[in-house]
């Protein structure tokens, strides 16, 4: 019988014991990424950003909500919100009650397609197939039908009111002590949202500094970005691969970009340019595959430095 059964058995206690790790530590276990990035220009000081991203708020997150509370005490100079703030149409309250004291700070945001739309049970075998077939989101599956829609207007007043700058398919800028940041910003891609000719002409002259936003790091957006010449590009959507394998990586990216670049710092060239790419793996799932797996949930305080 221990022939028989024994490795079967052994199989399932490791799966079982994985599961529970990756639904009940993990998924929960909020980390903090630390990221220098050498784009000022010299002799400027340094600069500290907060990338909060992929929330994916469900109404009784407390844990959640505690600890992006507690990233205000990073003081950081200016907060970038890179979308995905919602999967509950219920949970906007809570979602603004978890970022209030980071609105205190200056900011800007764009919107994912979880924003707009509440998300919907799916094979997550699907992503596979999907990767393998080179379809990803509304750029090669055939439109939703039936889709929950969120309450985003109730997100996008509140984060102008906190001064935040809205940044899909336009331009922004903040105005920090002594130091200008332009913005230029699009909406998501994963839902061909993207306008790129609505923003196209590179970084603005008179500002310190020229960021790029946007949330689904599609190739076709990180190529327009690139190619114009900006120095830093802020991305997430990804989740990080979410379920990844130790020693391995990702296996998909939920988009077009490569598993190599699935999260953190690392460049992206187009059109005989290079700027360097930030992508967060997020601090929330969908609702439906509340795990994580060797890709804990975090935010990134990125501090802006001069160039060598």
């Amino acid at each position: 019988m221990r022939a028989r059964y024994g490795v079967p058995l052994t199989l399932t206690a490791v799966g079982a014991a994985g599961l529970a790790y990756a639904a009940g530590y993990e998924v929960r276990s909020f980390r903090l990424r630390r990221v220098t990035v050498p784009v000022l220009p010299r002799g400027m000081r340094p600069l500290r950003v907060l990338q909060v991203s992929d929330i994916h708020m469900v109404s009784g997150q407390r844990k959640k909500q505690r600890w992006l509370q507690s990233l205000a005490g990073l003081r950081p100079d200016f907060v970038i919100n890179t979308g995905d703030n919602l999967s509950d149409p219920e949970g906007v309250p809570e979602t603004l009650d978890a970022l209030g004291p980071l609105m205190e700070f200056p900011g800007a945001y764009v919107f994912g397609s979880n924003d707009y739309y509440g998300p919907k049970l799916r094979n997550p075998a699907r992503y596979l197939i999907e990767r393998v077939q080179g379809r990803h989101g509304l750029n090669g599956n055939a439109p939703v039908v039936g889709a929950v829609h969120n309450p985003w207007e109730e997100l996008r007043d509140a984060f102008d009111a906190a001064g935040w700058v809205g940044l899909s398919n336009t331009r922004g800028r903040l105005k920090l002590e002594g130091v200008e940041i332009a913005l230029t910003g699009l909406d998501d891609p994963h839902i061909k949202r993207d306008r790129y000719a609505e923003v196209a002409g590179g970084p603005e002259s008179g500002a310190d500094l020229s960021l790029a936003v946007v949330h689904a790091p599609y190739l076709r957006s990180l190529d327009a970005f690139a190619a114009d010449g900006y120095p830093l590009i802020l991305a997430g959507h990804t989740h990080g691969g979410q379920l990844c394998i130790p020693f391995y990586g990702a296996l998909v990216t939920n988009c077009d970009i490569d598993t190599d670049r699935v999260k953190g710092l690392s460049t992206h060239t187009a059109g005989g340019r290079t700027s360097y790419l930030h992508v967060s793996a997020g601090c929330g799932t969908n609702r439906y595959t509340p795990v994580r797996f060797a890709c804990p949930p975090e935010a990134t305080l990125l501090t802006l430095t001069a160039r060598d």
